[in-house]
């Protein structure tokens, strides 16, 4: 008996399923947003440019990973002061630290097409454990997958010196996600 159509067929299947779970990220419709509190003034802002590598099938979370890049000189607050302080060597610090990073690998599902990934946030050279918790609903070879977390922003450096008193800006840092997803 010849194996090899078989094992032709078998390795094609396997990659057809890890290629369903690949998904592209729609840059027009896709968000990545954050909120915090400065001189008790809520405000909000959303980082411009992001690219994020998703794997995911709630059917197998065992393979699933995120990956996202972050382009912290496209953080925009609608405020060109605190836009420009955000890029200084005080926050972002973007001449030295360009980029944030955060990958995940384990998840968890919580029921009901909720999840948790967690993952780690690099972000000023400092790294971190950062758990994301999401909804995720498909149709077909479309999704939407919503999550948030919530950041200590001198866990990672951003705002310390004169900036670290929680009265003249508040700790927590709220960021939220939504992307449009297609299958590759």
């Amino acid at each position: 008996m010849n194996l090899r159509p078989l094992m032709l067929a078998t390795a094609l299947g396997l990659g057809l399923s890890a290629h369903a779970a690949d998904w592209q990220a729609d840059a027009s419709a896709s968000t990545l947003n954050f909120s915090a509190t400065a001189e008790g003034q809520a405000f909000t802002g959303t980082f411009k440019e992001f690219s994020p590598a998703i794997r995911f099938d709630p059917a197998d979370l065992s393979s699933a990973r995120f990956e996202v890049k972050i382009a912290l000189a496209s953080a925009d607050s609608e405020n060109a002061e605190r836009d420009e302080t955000l890029q200084g060597s005080d926050f972002f610090a973007t001449r030295t630290f360009p980029q944030a990073s955060y990958t995940a690998t384990t998840f968890r599902d919580l029921g009901n097409g909720k999840f948790t990934a967690d993952g780690t946030l690099t972000l000023r050279g400092v790294e971190k454990p950062v758990t994301l918790e999401f909804s995720w609903t498909q149709d077909g070879n479309h999704a939407t997958l919503d999550g948030r977390t919530t950041l200590n922003r001198l866990d990672f450096d951003v705002g310390g010196g004169d900036w670290a008193d929680a009265s003249t800006i508040a700790h927590e840092v709220s960021v939220t996600t939504t992307l449009k997803l297609s299958a590759e």
